[in-house]
């Protein structure tokens, strides 16, 4: 068997002319590089994960489904560790079921409706957010981002986020992916100086509300295990937690 670095961020293992696994890398727009491997061997996975280890720059992260205990024991034999759980969680939307139909705003507070936001305006609050959470936990400790964008721009979509404004300022946001089959709640945040205001709950029963009328009868949320806040939030709802995912690293 022999590995073969076939492209920048691209392996292949080839036996006897045929290929029996292959390993790829991505930089993550938060500047993380994450890997994966398709092998159906233990001894392929291992051969290209040394590879793979060898010739790229650490820290590597990967995710894995928490019930994969044979993945994640190939990421541990390279020298991989746990570095954060991420919970998944399905929530239901009807407000009879959240308890969210009895929530009242927070005073002087209004939620500006997904694809009514100010694009200018979020963008700011996008920022601010984001240097609070880097000056902070880091960004990493936030669901983690996939979605392909030029670079420097946080916000691909702005007609997916719904804002609270106070005194003519965005405060707090909530992103939802309206996915066919069930729509994600990919982020939902407040400025520092704004919590534990009840806005962020006020968000999230304004997003809740508006697809449980356009029929959707749950949403999905991942919630990195660590933050008690977003866990209470969701869990307060009636969120069941349905699985989880591992984000193992290698410094």
């Amino acid at each position: 068997m022999t590995i073969t670095r076939v492209e920048e961020t691209h392996w292949l293992a080839v036996e006897d002319d045929r290929e029996v696994g292959r390993g790829d890398a991505a930089c993550r727009p938060d500047g993380r590089m994450f890997v994966s491997i398709d092998a159906w061997q233990g001894a392929v996975f291992d051969r290209l994960a040394a590879a793979m280890v060898a010739d790229l720059s650490t820290p590597l992260y990967v995710v894995v489904d928490e019930t994969d205990r044979e993945v994640r024991a190939g990421w541990e034999r390279a020298g991989f560790t746990t570095g954060r759980r991420e919970r998944e969680y399905a929530v239901p939307t009807d407000p009879r079921v959240t308890g969210l139909d009895a929530v009242r705003r927070p005073s002087a507070v209004t939620i500006v409706p997904a694809g009514e936001a100010q694009e200018a305006l979020l963008r700011v609050l996008d920022r601010a957010i984001r240097d609070e959470v880097e000056a902070t936990v880091g960004w990493q400790a936030m669901p983690a981002e996939v979605l392909p964008r030029p670079a420097g721009v946080t916000i691909v979509d702005p007609s997916k986020y719904a804002v609270a404004e106070l005194s003519g300022r965005y405060v707090g946001l909530i992103r939802v992916a309206p996915v066919t089959r069930r729509p994600r709640i990919g982020l939902i945040s407040v400025l520092a100086d704004e919590q534990r205001r009840g806005i962020a709950r006020a968000l999230l029963a304004h997003a809740l509300g508006s697809l449980h009328r356009s029929g959707a009868e749950s949403v999905w949320a991942e919630v990195d295990e660590s933050n008690a806040a977003a866990v209470a939030l969701f869990e307060g709802v009636g969120a069941r937690c349905t699985g989880g995912n591992l984000e193992l690293v290698r410094l």
